[in-house]
C-alpha cells in the first residue's frame, strides 16, 4: 500500500467541511492501493471547523507563526515529510473542488511517473458562478506570465489542487505567507526541473465568502512569479510543523 495524506488547509470552513469529507472517495482510494489518512490544517478558524474536523475523525493541526495560506501549506508539507507518508494531494476546504476528481490526478501521478500533477479549472467545467469573469481573466493573465517567465507549461497556476510526491515536495524551496503560494510552488517545480501534468477538474460555487482579495493579491502572485524568476532559492525560515 501507498501511504497518501489528504491535505485541507482551512479557515472557518465549519459550513463546507461536513460534505467535502463525505465525498473524499476512501474505498475507491484504498482499492487503488492507496492507504489514505485526512489531515485538515487550520489556520486560526474561529467558527469551529477544528473540532467539526476531530468529529469527523480527521487529523488536525493549528497554524502557528502568522498567518496565510502559504505558512499553512509550508508547514503541512514539514509535517507530511516528517510523517513519512509517499504521496499528497491537496484541496481547499470549501467545496470549490470535487473530491471525486482525486483518483484521476493520482493515477496521472502515479501511472505517469510524474512528480506533480495538478487539477485545471481553466481546461476542466467551471459551474455557474464560482469563478467571476473578473477573476476568470486574472487567472489566465496570471498563467500566461508563469508560462512565459519560466518556460513550463501549466494551464492552470493559480489552482488549489494539486498532488504530488514526498520527492517533490522535498525539493521545493518555499517562502510565501499568502495566496501567492501555489504561484511559487510552480515556480519552484519549474526551477527543479520536475515533471508536472495535469487533468481537467470540475470547479464548483464555494461555500462562504471568497478569501482572495482581487487585485491586491493578484499583484502579489505575479510579485512572487517575477522574484522567484531571478531567485530561484529564497532565504527560508524554519516552519514548525507541531499539532
Amino acid at each position: 500500500m501507498t501511504n497518501l495524506t489528504i491535505l485541507l488547509p482551512a479557515l472557518d470552513e465549519v459550513g463546507a467541511l461536513p460534505d467535502l469529507v463525505a465525498e473524499i472517495p476512501l474505498e475507491k482510494l484504498e482499492r487503488d492501493g492507496l492507504n489514505a489518512r485526512i489531515v485538515l490544517m487550520d489556520g486560526g478558524s474561529k467558527d469551529g471547523t477544528p473540532d467539526v474536523a476531530r468529529e469527523l475523525g480527521l487529523e488536525v493541526l493549528s497554524q502557528r507563526e502568522e498567518r496565510g495560506k502559504g505558512v499553512a501549506l509550508r508547514q503541512s508539507f514539514s509535517y507530511f515529510l516528517d510523517s513519512g507518508d509517499d504521496v499528497l494531494v491537496m484541496l481547499d476546504s470549501d467545496g470549490s473542488y470535487d473530491p471525486a476528481d482525486m483518483p484521476r490526478l493520482l493515477h496521472h501521478l502515479v501511472g505517469n511517473d510524474l512528480d506533480v500533477v495538478i487539477g485545471s479549472r481553466l481546461r476542466g467545467r467551471i459551474d455557474k458562478g464560482a469563478m467571476s469573469r473578473f477573476n476568470y481573466v486574472g487567472n489566465h493573465i496570471l498563467t500566461w506570465a508563469a508560462v512565459a517567465l519560466y518556460r513550463r507549461f501549466m494551464s492552470d497556476v493559480c489552482t488549489g489542487y494539486w498532488a504530488f510526491t514526498r520527492a517533490a515536495i522535498s525539493t521545493m524551496d518555499l517562502n510565501s505567507s499568502g495566496f501567492e503560494i501555489e504561484a511559487e510552488m510552480y515556480a519552484a517545480c519549474a526551477h527543479n526541473d520536475l515533471r508536472i501534468g495535469e487533468v481537467p477538474i470540475l470547479y464548483r460555487n464555494r461555500v462562504g465568502g471568497t478569501k482572495l482579495g482581487g487585485v491586491p493579491d493578484g499583484a502579489r502572485i505575479l510579485r512572487k512569479l517575477l522574484v522567484r524568476r531571478f531567485f530561484p532559492r529564497p532565504v527560508n525560515p524554519v516552519i514548525p510543523n507541531g499539532k
